[in-house]
């Protein structure tokens, strides 16, 4: 580690000090007498009479919150564990207990929503009408129309049951797979590498590593194509079966192909209109010949003719600065406290009471993530911290979603879970926070070589959330139509992600290098419930952008208000909460402002003149 510094683990102490702990073995207690609780009070309707209706309604959403928040509590404990080692078979255990204990809440918030469409009609008044119930208005609104895409609720309680040793298996599967792969390195000395710290090695100075590395991770992923080819077939096929019997995909001659559901339904889990995704990934795609541009810039700054996949994360020229830990969440601290001092605050915190565990070790799940739990108002950070500006870029990431969460953790449960787009948007705005505070300070002649450093990172970045990002969503709107019809090979998984890449990368990149197993190495894709987690990333990094523009126009009053902009966003459409802060989303426009942006970047990034390296 850069400085000698040894890495943090997180403390998990605060949540529960173990799984034989008396708090957390009462609140395993608890979860199955909260939801017991919670199914009680469903076995009568709600009264038709306003006042009967909207008390009851009142106990049902409190009911359901606190025994949603004890389940997610004790999941996201079980969780933090198994991903900190993915061999701890207690906390795999952990997981699938829990798991157990909450099935029965599964069929009580299908019976819920039953419940809430049987006085939808009252309830859409009430709302505007009883002071208690108005500040669940948006929560009522959205689980009326969730309502309609459900299961009976005895079909909704099998499925639960049957994800257990189905699709969420399969998820466990590729993460305990992808987390422990590994291919020798060197023969001498009997090293071996796992595919995480593989992936590391692309951003070495060192053209020869990048390319042994690249060469020896496709290796890997081959050896395990197969169950990893199996798991993604047992997850997507899981995902096309349920939403075709929670009618997602519609009936008769109208309906729908499973690509075009699977988007239907990633829309509203995004809490965004149809037409505003539209406009989202046509500017994605006209921008790609400005990020074609970008990578033959950076071709000409590393000697080549064209970059090849492994390339993408080369550094270029001098690095900004090497980071040891301590420097980088006083950097963070820093920049975060300029934007505004309360946001700073809450950084130090984090930093100061270990709640984040950044060091790289085997067993541990690669990539980083926050996750919150909400009985203690708390939430830890996991990375892979290796001391460059990219790592720290990292760290500031996932503390914008750690400031999100404790922005809203006086609010109940069903005000306070936002969709993906809006998450990264919190994240990314971080992010931008630290990258121009970091440019702001490479000003002049003597900061030349850092700045470029700096304006090449964010444009990597960017290329990734922009042009990487579309590859995924290409490769996944493919994946869900063939899948549809059958299961699909390793070959074939390969070809259609590498004619995603080529309709993307075009000729920024050599075609004879690209990466045929992002199929493998992204997460995102196995998951039955979340579909298309790969868009919301490119949302979050123009939205921010926009955000960041007006931030620079108005100043440190800005800070209050985009407070009061993540605090909407359990409790409002994406396009609401973007009219807030005075953006049209539904407006391809929009998003052009923020591939603008970038392309002042791609223009002060071509301005430089090349230094081989």
């Amino acid at each position: 580690m850069p400085g000698g510094t040894k890495l943090p683990q997180w403390s998990l102490s605060s949540i529960y000090p173990s799984f034989d702990s008396p708090e957390y073995r009462e609140d395993k207690r608890l979860l199955g007498e909260r939801i017991g609780a919670f199914t009680e009070l469903l076995n009568e309707p709600i009264p038709a009479e306003p006042a009967g209706a909207a008390s009851r309604t009142l106990s049902l959403i409190r009911a359901w919150e606190i025994a949603g928040d004890t389940a997610e509590n004790l999941a996201a404990y079980a969780e933090a564990v198994y991903t900190a080692d993915t061999r701890d078979g207690r906390a795999l255990a952990e997981i699938n207990a829990i798991e157990a204990i909450g099935l029965p809440l599964g069929k009580a918030s299908a019976i819920f929503l039953n419940r809430l469409t049987e006085r939808g009609e009252l309830l859409r008044g009430l709302v505007e009408t009883d002071a208690d119930l108005r500040p669940y208005a948006f929560f009522i609104g959205e689980s009326l129309k969730r309502a309609a895409f459900q299961m009976e609720p005895e079909l909704e309680d099998l499925a639960n049951d049957l994800a257990r040793s189905g699709g969420d298996a399969w998820t466990r599967l590729h993460g305990v797979i992808s987390s422990t792969v590994q291919v020798p390195w060197d023969p001498a000395t009997g090293e071996v590498k796992t595919v995480i710290a593989l992936r590391d090695l692309a951003f070495s100075p060192d053209r020869a590593v990048r390319e042994r590395a690249y060469r020896a991770e496709l290796e890997a992923w081959k050896s395990v194509e197969l169950p990893l080819a199996a798991a993604l077939n047992g997850v997507k096929g899981t995902t096309i079966t349920l939403d075709n019997r929670r009618g997602w995909r519609g009936t008769g001659p109208t309906s729908a192909s499973a690509a075009v559901t699977a988007l239907k339904k990633s829309c509203f889990q995004s809490r965004l209109e149809e037409g505003t995704l539209r406009a989202l990934i046509a500017a994605m795609e006209d921008s790609l010949p400005l990020f074609r541009r970008y990578l033959k810039a950076k071709a000409a700054h590393i000697g080549l003719s064209a970059c090849a996949f492994y390339d993408l994360f080369a550094p270029i020229g001098a690095k900004a600065g090497t980071y040891g830990w301590e420097k980088g969440a006083d950097f963070i601290v820093k920049r975060f406290s300029v934007f505004d001092p309360e946001m700073g605050a809450f950084a130090r915190r984090v930093f100061d009471e270990s709640r984040i565990d950044a060091e790289g070790r085997e067993g541990k799940v690669g990539g980083a993530y926050c996750i919150g739990f909400p009985l203690a108002g708390e939430s830890r950070i996991l990375c892979n911290f290796e001391g460059s500006f990219d790592s720290v870029s990292t760290v500031a990431h996932e503390l914008g979603h750690a400031w999100h969460h404790e922005l809203l953790k006086d609010l109940s449960r069903s005000r306070l879970r936002y969709p993906m787009t809006l998450a990264e948007t919190a994240s990314i705005f971080a992010e931008t926070i630290v990258l121009e505070g970091a440019l702001a300070e490479a000003e002049g002649a003597d900061g030349a070589a850092e700045r470029l450093d700096l304006i090449e990172g964010s444009l990597k970045d960017s290329c990734q959330v922009i042009v990487d990002i579309l590859s995924r969503y290409y490769f996944e709107r493919e994946l869900f139509a063939r899948r549809e019809r059958a299961e699909l090979s390793p070959v074939e998984l390969n070809a259609i992600m590498i004619e995603a890449q080529q309709k993307t990368y075009g000729d920024g990149l050599d075609p004879r290098f690209l990466h045929p197993y992002m199929w493998a190495v992204k997460s995102h894709y196995y998951s039955p419930d979340l579909v298309f987690y790969n868009y919301p990333y490119a949302f979050g990094l123009l939205f921010s952008l926009g955000l960041y523009a007006r931030y620079q126009r108005e100043g440190p009053g800005f800070a209050a208000d985009y407070r009061d902009l993540l605090r909407l966003t359990g409790q409002a459409s994406a396009e609401e909460v973007a009219r807030s802060a005075g953006f049209n989303i539904a407006d391809e426009e929009f998003w052009q402002e923020g591939i603008a942006i970038i392309g002042k970047r791609v223009e002060e990034f071509e301005g430089f003149k090349p230094s081989i390296t």
